[in-house]
């Protein structure tokens, strides 16, 4: 039987939440526990849809059916989609900053190859079979005490040993054709870790409610993350950006994307204390941007530059950090997209260096292979 990522999702409801490091109860610096989450946002987020910039005549014109017709004003440059209300109310607290023009070094645009390299941190798709976050805990010592709340092991998070799985269904055992679809799975991507830890599925204490509603599983997560023994890290995943017909401006299929993503950041909000929530970084991840130019089905195609949204009480300032590339043609990728003048990875090293309290140049060399990249903890994060 052949099983691929899809059919298995949707026979275990929304399985789009996992979790790791669980019940580590030291913190290296701080004297609270930190928390990580991060938000992928598969199929490339339109950066200047979500956070466009304003009063660019040019552009403007080369997007003239799918312009915003409202937006939330956050600077006197760039502007706000109106679907991201929670981040704005953020952004008025100063717990939210945008880094814009940004991305990891891919220039291809293959969804295959740029959601493999979003994950891995690498630059050669497939080359490495570990995620940067995953490689970031074992650097932090987070290990042993992971759980993913889907299956397979989502490539972000591996490389942490002893990470288990756990099927989110309530007070309900999975069937034995879950089971055996669950077997298959590993099979099918050689995961002989995973494959030994699925006797521990059913001994674990955390239940979740299989949901379809991404409020509900952020809410549970935000329970969960404010525990003192509770996990360190939760990464979920938003589907549907890859918008080449049909984007939509204020409303649409962009802009619901959008609206997924500041659903989650609302119920994980509003399910944590105001101390857990002081305490936690909420990061997203995307493969690409889209072109500037709409196409002739009002969408856009694959792209290069975007951009990353950070929030929670971790963050230093409301701020768009970014060295603007402009968007001229002869300042485009290719001449057709926005340029990337900052390494994401520089971003999410930054992350974990301050999250997990760990050296930036330790958390360089050991996750990302010694990389000249830019220590931004001092310019986007309360250090």
């Amino acid at each position: 039987m052949k099983i691929n990522r899809r059919d298995f999702l949707k026979t275990t409801a929304l399985t789009s939440m996992y979790f790791a490091g669980f019940g580590v109860p030291t913190f290296a610096k701080s004297s609270h526990k930190k928390n990580l989450v991060v938000i992928m946002l598969r199929g490339g987020m339109d950066g200047l849809c979500a956070v466009p910039i304003r009063g660019d005549k040019n552009f403007e014109k080369l997007r003239s059916k799918i312009n915003l017709d409202r937006t939330l004003k956050l600077t006197a440059d760039f502007d706000l989609h109106p679907a991201l209300k929670t981040f704005k109310r953020l952004w008025d607290e100063d717990n939210g900053a945008i880094v814009h023009a940004t991305n990891i070094p891919y220039t291809g645009r293959s969804h295959f190859d740029g959601q493999n390299l979003m994950e891995t941190g690498g630059k050669i798709p497939y080359q490495v079979k570990t995620g940067w976050l995953g490689r970031g805990m074992k650097t932090a010592g987070l290990t042993g005490k992971g759980l993913a709340l889907a299956l397979p092991m989502p490539l972000l998070i591996r490389g942490v040993p002893m990470n288990n799985n756990y099927f989110p269904v309530g007070d309900r055992l999975p069937s034995n054709n879950t089971l055996k679809l669950i077997n298959q799975a590993y099979k099918e991507y050689n995961e002989k870790m995973l494959g030994e830890n699925l006797n521990t599925i059913m001994t674990r204490e955390l239940r979740n409610t299989a949901s379809d509603d991404s409020w509900v599983l952020a809410s549970n997560a935000g329970q969960q993350l404010s525990k003192n023994n509770g996990p360190r890290v939760a990464v979920f995943e938003v589907d549907g950006f890859d918008t080449h017909a049909a984007q939509g401006a204020t409303d649409g299929a962009h802009a619901d994307c959008l609206s997924d993503y500041d659903r989650i950041v609302n119920g994980i909000k509003q399910a944590m204390s105001k101390e857990s929530f002081d305490n936690t970084l909420i990061v997203t991840l995307t493969e690409f941007g889209r072109t500037i130019k709409q196409n002739s089905s009002n969408g856009t195609e694959h792209g290069y530059g975007s951009a990353i949204f950070l929030a929670g009480g971790l963050v230093k300032k409301a701020q768009v950090h970014t060295d603007w590339p402009g968007l001229k043609k002869k300042e485009l990728f290719e001449g057709r997209d926005l340029n990337s003048t900052t390494d994401s990875r520089a971003v999410y090293a930054s992350v974990m260096s301050i999250v997990f309290d760990v050296d930036f140049k330790k958390i360089t060399k050991e996750v990302f292979w010694g990389e000249n990249l830019q220590n931004l903890s001092d310019k986007l994060f309360k250090v």
